[in-house]
């Protein structure tokens, strides 16, 4: 039989050769995946474009307060009968030909004035949606990285316990054969083989369906993140206080913001909806030439030239229009109550998220320290499992069962650790201040 320390050395080292020859050679870093996503990420490029349709848009509505100018012209020609004897060698009958310009200045139109900060209101609603992508491509893409990750240590660790079942099956079956053991101890270490085995299989598929999911992701294939850095420090929550986060959340949520401005949007389309009772004022001018070759029927055979210019002012003042502007403000003032009321929803839900997050990954902390010391008394428990086994006073099962608990504890310890690092994102997702600084951060802890 070998020795404990020979077969935690073996155990050990198939490990590391699994994991070596997890993925590429090449790896890739989390930044370098983000990047590659966002140009792939199509909510993100969704998000984007409508950030620039909504700078086009507000610079529509500014178009509302500016000069407009025009050119018209034409030619028309018209038959005239006149009951009078016609003038011998004159055609009352030819063309008119007019050309003229025009040209218009808003002096007063509140509506207008409304529309075009509504415009601006509505590039930070896009600017702020677009934040949410960003943040959620980089949760997506660091979620999807950990994945893989995590399915990776996850065959490695089955493929090293199976590795050390099978060696105590081998072990059983030489002293059942001398006579030292029984057929149990056998078929003991048969049945976990094959359960392993069974595991094996189901990795390797989880395995296999984690890295379609971070290709799709990022739009690339073959991509085969770095791996933490051992050991690693996980970095904690800072600052460590619950009520903080809730306030950020409550401020810079990208879904609060996109609720505020949604109320701030709806307030002025309420102060435009009041402007339909006032009246509005324009600058007018115009110059127009008219031509007619033929002359005009008063006029009959003599050419004539009209130049008109013209320039003042419009005032337009509503008197009545069947109530629809008191209840356009109705319709309006309504809107602004659900506006607010979203508004008061988007808070709490950013609250809620924040703490439960803050939560998540202060529980995570504490998981990876007791999963590590868990690990520590798993190996001294295999280590004296092994030992016992040897001098005849543990039995094969309990040597198996404590090869169990040490890999059970080791899949578990990094797992809890991917999940310490993706909640750090997601509380940072939650308070909306996260940025690609923050997945430079998380990089640093990888192995280079």
């Amino acid at each position: 039989m070998r020795t404990p320390r020979r077969l935690l050395c073996s155990s050990l080292a198939v490990c590391a050769a699994l994991a070596a020859a997890a993925g590429p050679a090449q790896a890739q870093s989390l930044s370098a995946l983000v990047e590659l996503a966002r140009g792939y990420d199509a909510p993100w490029q969704a998000a984007q474009a409508q950030l620039q349709a909504a700078a086009s848009r507000a610079e529509q509505a500014r178009a509302g307060l500016l000069p407009s100018a025009g050119l018209s012209g034409g030619v028309t020609y018209a038959r005239n009968d006149v009951t009078r004897p016609p003038l011998p060698g004159v055609d009352v009958n030819g063309p008119t030909q007019t050309l003229g310009v025009q040209a218009s200045q808003p002096l007063y139109r509140p509506a207008s004035r409304i529309g075009f900060e509504q415009g601006q209101r509505g590039i930070d609603l896009a600017s702020a949606q677009r934040d949410a992508a960003e943040q959620d491509l980089l949760v997506r893409v660091s979620q999807a990285y950990f994945d893989v990750l995590g399915a990776q240590d996850t065959l490695a660790f089955v493929r090293a316990q199976k590795a050390a079942v099978a060696e105590q099956l081998a072990a059983a079956k030489r002293n059942f054969e001398v006579g030292t053991a029984t057929v149990t101890d056998e078929r003991e270490a048969q049945a976990r083989h094959d359960l392993v085995s069974a595991q094996e299989i189901a990795a390797e598929n989880d395995l296999h369906v984690k890295r379609l999911a971070l290709d799709q992701t990022v739009g690339r294939p073959g991509t085969s993140p770095l791996p933490l850095a051992q050991p690693v420090q996980l970095p904690g929550v800072r600052p460590a206080d619950v009520d903080h986060w809730v306030r950020t959340a409550e401020d810079r949520q990208p879904q609060v913001r996109q609720a505020a401005l949604a109320l701030d949007v709806a307030r002025l389309e309420t102060r435009k909806a009041e402007t339909g009772h006032l009246p509005t004022v324009d600058l007018q001018a115009s110059y127009g030439v008219q031509r007619t070759p033929n002359g005009t029927v008063l006029m009959p055979g003599i050419h004539s030239r009209a130049n008109v210019a013209s320039v003042g002012v419009a005032l337009n003042l509503p008197l009545f229009a069947g109530f629809a502007v008191q209840n356009r403000v109705k319709e309006t003032l309504s809107l602004e109550d659900k506006a607010r009321a979203d508004l008061d929803n988007a808070r709490r839900t950013a609250a809620q998220a924040a703490r439960a997050a803050y939560f998540g990954v202060q529980s995570g902390l504490s998981q990876v320290g007791a999963l590590q010391a868990a690990e520590a008394s798993s190996q001294s428990a295999l280590d004296a499992n092994l030992l016992g086994y040897k001098v005849g006073v543990r039995i094969n099962i309990d040597v198996l069962n404590a090869q169990s608990q040490l890999y059970q504890t080791k899949r578990d310890l990094a797992t809890a650790r991917y999940n310490v690092l993706v909640g750090t994102l997601r509380l940072k997702q939650a308070a909306g201040t996260l940025t690609a600084d923050d997945v430079a951060a998380v990089d640093a802890l990888l192995a280079r």
